[in-house]
């Protein structure tokens, strides 16, 4: 099932994160995003999602990774917010921006940390 995974800083170099309010992976923390639905490409997909998740309007950029998690391939890119109040929203529970001793000390989706070490996509120091 193709979906897409949004990587978002805010001007202090943290990341944006959600806490899942549904299965899988209910109340641990991931990056925003979902499937990809019919007609859609990932572009259009990542602003919807992310739109829905956090609040927040983004502009799509480069694919940092992909990740298969069980039935799920999920691509992951890097994108600009360029509107929107943060709130959490559809899936999610919660939303936060996060930096290195936050993302350390949430329980996170497995391999997220990995993924985002082997990107280099850490939040900056």
């Amino acid at each position: 099932m193709a979906c897409v995974g949004g990587l978002a800083y805010d001007p202090a170099g943290c990341i944006l994160l959600i806490r899942r309010a549904t299965d899988p992976g209910r109340g641990l923390w991931s990056l925003p995003g979902g499937r990809v639905e019919p007609g859609e490409d990932d572009a259009a997909a990542l602003v919807r999602e992310m739109a829905e998740e956090t609040g927040l309007t983004v502009a799509p950029g480069a694919l940092v990774g992909r990740v298969v998690r069980g039935p799920y391939a999920i691509a992951d890119y890097r994108c600009a917010v360029v509107a929107g109040e943060l709130r959490p929203g559809d899936d999610a529970s919660d939303a936060r921006w996060c930096d290195n001793a936050t993302l350390a000390a949430l329980p996170l989706v497995d391999g997220l940390l990995e993924a985002l070490t082997e990107w280099n996509a850490l939040p900056r120091p």
